[in-house]
């Protein structure tokens, strides 16, 4: 008996559980509100949104478009903070310029000048901080932008993860360019410039040491080149994003809100890759919440899809592209997937986040 009486169950204490889909009415900041779905929104509209006011916000596109002296301007700013520093195709550095430069392609401003705050762990070496500016500064000319100011602090031992890194940037909108989700219509086509996915699992396999049989490369590149393909076809394009926290299913569903349409995608259409299916299959992951760093989804009318498909499928950053939907009258403001067996289901925003610390 006195066996048995050592295996007892210990007394369970609620008030010390966590969850990995906290509760959307926690006082306390959760890791959920930087996943870039629900949490985040909420965190946006209740939070910052009424703090700072300003119909220029109010718009709440990856890049904010404004006028200045005449002339219409695209500015953005974002904060990287992944882990860890270097992946395969790519490292902190890398995604501090193209995730900058991409959310300007996203209004269609060819980004021009960027500034760079670095915020340093004490302790890190000098050869990683190093390592890290040289893969900034080649993605900065790759892109054709260039690091205009910047700014270094630094935080005690244990209060930062090594490198943390904010760009923002600024570029000019070509005339006659309007990207807003406001101006999507029922009849748009949606298209997906890429398999979608591969980021988010490329960081996860070499951050829990993860074999999937092949490696997983992020696809982190600027997007500036085939927007202008883009653009080259029509400026009649109506809203470009690209699904990085939160993945396409996030970017979908921000879009449909703010349109007031209705989204549907068939699921078979939808590019994704062999090696990251297997992996979201092991890791019980859904590809369309995975973060992208180097695609875009676009809505454009019905009469220009064909042609902007075959530019950017003539493009590098966009030869797998695909169209994947449409928007409809039906369910205004919400995005539903046709499954292979003929049925339907809701692909609502997600809560928190499957893969943290991802940009």
């Amino acid at each position: 008996m006195s066996d048995i009486t050592d295996l007892r169950v210990p007394a369970l204490d609620p008030e010390a559980w966590t969850c990995p889909a906290p509760l959307r009415d926690r006082p306390r900041i959760v890791m959920g509100h930087g996943g870039g779905g629900a949490l985040s929104a909420e965190l946006v509209e209740h939070v910052f949104a009424p703090a700072f006011g300003g119909e220029v916000l109010a718009q709440l596109g990856d890049a904010a478009a404004l006028t200045l002296g005449g002339v219409r301007l695209a500015f953005s700013t974002d904060s990287f903070v992944v882990r860890p520093l270097f992946f395969p195709g790519g490292s902190i550095g890398d995604l501090a310029v193209n995730g900058t430069v991409n959310d300007l392609a996203m209004s269609g401003a060819r980004a021009a000048y960027l500034s760079c705050g670095f915020i340093l762990e004490e302790g890190v070496e000098l050869e990683v901080v190093a390592r890290v500016a040289e893969a900034l500064g080649t993605a900065a000319r790759a892109a054709g932008v260039e690091v205009a100011t910047g700014d270094t602090k630094v935080v005690e031992s244990g209060h930062g993860d090594g490198v943390y890194i904010n760009t923002a940037g600024i570029g000019l909108i070509p005339a006659g360019v309007d990207l807003r989700a406001q101006r999507v219509v029922p009849g748009d086509v949606v298209i997906v410039s890429g398999a979608i996915g591969v980021h988010g699992v490329a960081i996860m396999s070499v951050r829990e040491g993860l074999e999937f049989g092949v490696e997983i490369e992020s696809d982190c590149a600027a997007l500036g080149g085939l927007v202008d393909a883009m653009l080259a076809v029509t400026r009649d394009l109506h809203v470009l994003r690209d699904p990085t926290r939160g993945g396409l299913a996030a970017a979908l569903n921000e879009i449909a809100s703010a349109s007031g349409a209705g989204v549907v995608i068939r699921e078979r259409d939808l590019p994704v890759p062999p090696p990251v299916a297997n992996a979201c299959a092991i890791l019980g992951l859904d590809p369309m919440y995975v973060a992208n760093e180097g695609k875009l989804v676009a809505f454009v009318p019905r009469e220009h899809a064909d042609a902007v498909l075959e530019a950017m499928r003539a493009h590098p950053l966009g030869r797998d592209s695909v169209i994947i939907g449409e928007a409809v009258d039906a369910h205004p403001g919400m995005v539903v997937a046709r499954t292979g067996l003929g049925g339907t289901r809701v692909v609502d925003l997600p809560i928190g986040e499957q893969l943290p610390r991802i940009c």
